[in-house]
């Protein structure tokens, strides 16, 4: 059985614009991250039946992140001039990109969805003779636009324009 391994799921996080897109790698700092797709269900039991059903209406996605501050690191330089600026509401916006390395590749292209996000802070600081950590949740925003992108070039190119 071949597995895929974690870094073979990566994401880059936007620090340009959404015009203009710079894109930079999360991953520096960061031991760990998983998308919780947060699954929006109803739940019901039909009255001709004993057992109930769960019904999935849609997700919410977020994707928690716990990090070493690297200020030197593009990506959470990036987030932590938000954070020191409290960025709230269309300040608090960014655009990430997931990318599925371990798909098969189209070309240089690998599968890959983009995402409108918001990223909400939640702590900041650790303990005495440590790194300074700070946690962080990337909220998705909306359905995300599916298409192919290339680690090379930093380039996204959507399925459907």
């Amino acid at each position: 059985m071949a597995k895929a391994n974690r870094s073979d799921f990566k994401t880059f996080i936007n620090i340009g614009t959404v015009s203009e897109p710079e894109w930079a790698l999360l991953g520096e700092g960061i031991t760990t991250g998983a998308i919780n797709y947060n699954p929006q269900t109803t739940e019901e039991t039909y009255i001709h039946q004993t057992s109930g059903t769960t019904l999935i209406e849609s997700y919410r996605p977020t994707f928690p992140v716990d990090a070493a501050l690297d200020i030197a690191d593009d990506a959470l330089d990036y987030v932590e001039g938000l954070r020191q600026a409290r960025s709230v509401g269309e300040d608090a916006e960014t655009e990430i990109v997931n990318v599925w390395l371990y798909e098969t590749p189209t070309g240089s292209e690998y599968p890959a969805e983009r995402q409108r996000v918001n990223i909400q802070f939640d702590t900041f600081g650790g303990d005495g003779g440590g790194s300074t950590r700070f946690s962080f949740t990337v909220n998705y925003l909306g359905d995300p636009v599916i298409g192919a992108f290339n680690p090379s070039t930093e380039t996204f190119t959507p399925t459907n324009p």
